[in-house]
């Protein structure tokens, strides 16, 4: 029989990004970061002046912390322990959204601080590549860990059966974020989110469906 199968994100998730990301502009680049809700659209400001960074400038700014600085990023609490828990009875993937020219860095990344999974690196929405996961693995229950609510909302429309768990390791960050929607949970601490995806797998029960848009309780 097929093993249960967790599908879980990297950057604030497993790492923290967000505020070696806002030290780095600092230090580099004369950038203010302010988190704004996880809206990085509005989020970088540019000294002295405070003339908003937008559009194409960000996504670079973006790929350069990727290139050069992931050496910054540090684990988040109880990560290394949590998905030991859920290995030992489950399969995991690292859904990343990096390009593929990253993947072999965010390997090495995760190995450096223990966490030693297959890693998939993906752009845009995460419903079509967890479909592929889930159509290759053919696990026996399935789990969905994402920081972002778009995620959440992506693969409840193409996997409405996987169970959804919003996580947001960064505490500030995390304030500033409602749960998503399209999640049936929010739980900002591995140590009980992965009590919560073990009993899931336990249950064998594929997930309630959602009428997407609107918040399970």
């Amino acid at each position: 029989m097929s093993r249960p199968l967790l599908i879980t994100d990297c950057d604030e998730v497993l790492l923290h990004m967000v505020r070696h990301f806002g030290e780095w502009l600092d230090e580099a680049h004369d950038v203010d970061f302010s988190t704004n809700g996880g809206d990085f659209a509005t989020a970088l400001k540019r000294r002295p002046g405070g003339d908003p960074i937008v559009g194409q400038e960000v996504w670079e700014l973006l790929g350069g912390f990727f290139t050069t600085q992931m050496a910054r990023q540090t684990l988040v609490p109880g990560a290394t322990d949590a998905l030991q828990r859920i290995g030992e009875v489950a399969d995991i993937v690292v859904l990343t959204n990096l390009h593929d020219c990253h993947q072999a860095d965010r390997v090495a990344q995760l190995s450096a601080l223990g966490i030693d999974h297959r890693v998939v690196c993906n752009q845009g929405g995460k419903g079509a590549a967890a479909a592929r996961l889930l159509a290759e693995y053919r696990p026996s229950i399935a789990a969905f860990v994402d920081d972002l609510a778009t995620h959440h909302h992506s693969v409840g429309k193409a996997a409405p059966f996987v169970h959804r768990l919003h996580m947001v390791m960064d505490p500030p960050l995390a304030a500033e974020i409602p749960p998503a929607p399209d999640a049936h949970a929010r739980i900002d601490d591995w140590g009980v989110a992965a009590d919560w995806i073990l009993a899931r797998f336990a249950e064998g029960r594929p997930a309630a469906g959602l009428t997407l848009g609107e918040r399970s309780g």
